[in-house]
């Protein structure tokens, strides 16, 4: 009889943690955008569903080759933010998993054209322009002029006064490596790269860092995608003041994507939709990141700087979006480039 109580006991347990268990629904997630961004959405979405976000902030690049090395045995639901070619380099390389939302018609042209680049394996997220931002009172105390066109950033004298990150681990950064390439011709872009590299300090990790840098007085100028100076002066700090180049510029539509093998598919497609919806992007201005968002159905931040007075290249992102192409240009901008002294 005791064996008998002992073992009804365990069943009543059991029976009482069962509904515990199956409402602790959960999703995985990578972020590649503004960590602000990252952590307000996961914060909304976990509020307006129950569903617990597990989510890390990582670049793109960085991103990427987590998803690879775990293509065995998927550790992440879904992915969203950060530019878009990483995540074309993934769908070509049959990471993630097709997925063509009911509301395309609620997207801009730009967006949906990524879901029928990818065979619905990547959605376009938001868009924005790659630009310079810098420092007025730096460059005063130094009696520089602020940079206005790609051909500024070369001269000598700005050795040593800008900073841009590095194209293996950050999609900024291969897309402006990658604009350059189209824009200019791939020689003549290395040329002008190599140029460059006498100038700057230092390439970070993540392309998200260069705002922050300038604003704070750590470098004069920073080439990144011009939202993040925009959002710094919004902040206070009008010291920072930005341009977008006069010859033309790349941009990036940032992507959103659900993991091959995801564990959690279910909750994943729900913080996708979620994500896409008017709620969902808006949170990007709520936490201060300024990009144009793909859902056109609201009236989006006034803050957010506008892409159509910004003179933008003709960007190929199927050819460079392919992770072949990608490897080759990381591979020899590290071997031309990044391998010279400064």
């Amino acid at each position: 009889m005791r064996a008998f109580r002992s073992l009804m006991s365990m069943v009543v347990a059991l029976a009482a943690s069962a509904p515990a268990v199956q409402a602790q629904q959960v999703v995985n997630a990578l972020c590649s955008t503004d960590l602000g961004w990252c952590e307000l959405a996961a914060k909304e979405f976990q509020a307006a569903t129950g569903i617990k976000v597990n989510q890390t902030r990582k670049a793109t690049g960085e991103a990427l080759a987590q998803i690879r090395s775990e293509a065995a045995n998927p550790k992440t639901d879904l992915w969203w933010g950060g530019t878009g070619d990483p995540f074309l380099q993934a769908a070509e390389l049959g990471l993630l998993e097709a997925y063509r939302p009911a509301y395309l018609d609620d997207l801009h042209g730009w967006s949906v054209r990524q879901y029928a680049m990818s065979g619905n394996m990547v959605g376009g997220f938001y868009t924005s322009a790659i630009g310079f931002g810098w420092n007025e009172e730096i460059l005063k105390k130094k009696k520089l002029p602020a940079p206005r066109c790609w051909a500024d950033l070369i001269d000598p004298k700005y050795k040593g006064e800008i900073e841009t990150s590095h194209p293996a681990s950050s999609g900024t950064a291969y897309t402006i490596l990658a604009g350059l390439v189209q824009q200019m011709g791939e020689d003549k872009a290395f040329d002008y790269l190599k140029k460059l590299h006498r100038n700057v300090t230092a390439y970070t990790r993540s392309g998200q860092a260069q705002a922050k840098n300038v604003s704070k007085g750590e470098v004069a100028i920073g080439i990144s995608f011009i939202f993040g100076f925009e959002n710094e002066r919004h902040l206070g700090f009008k010291q920072v003041q930005w341009a977008a180049p006069c010859e033309g510029t790349s941009y990036e539509i940032g992507g959103i994507a659900l993991v091959k093998g995801a564990r959690n598919k279910d909750t994943a497609k729900r913080y996708y939709d979620w994500l896409m919806s008017p709620a969902g992007q808006g949170a990007g201005a709520r936490a201060d990141a300024l990009q144009v968002p793909a859902n056109r159905t609201f009236k989006p931040d006034p803050r957010i700087p506008p892409v159509d007075s910004v003179r933008l290249i003709k960007y190929d992102f199927e050819k460079y979006g392919k992770a072949a192409e990608r490897k080759r240009l990381i591979d020899r901008w590290e071997r031309e480039v990044n391998s010279q002294a400064r």
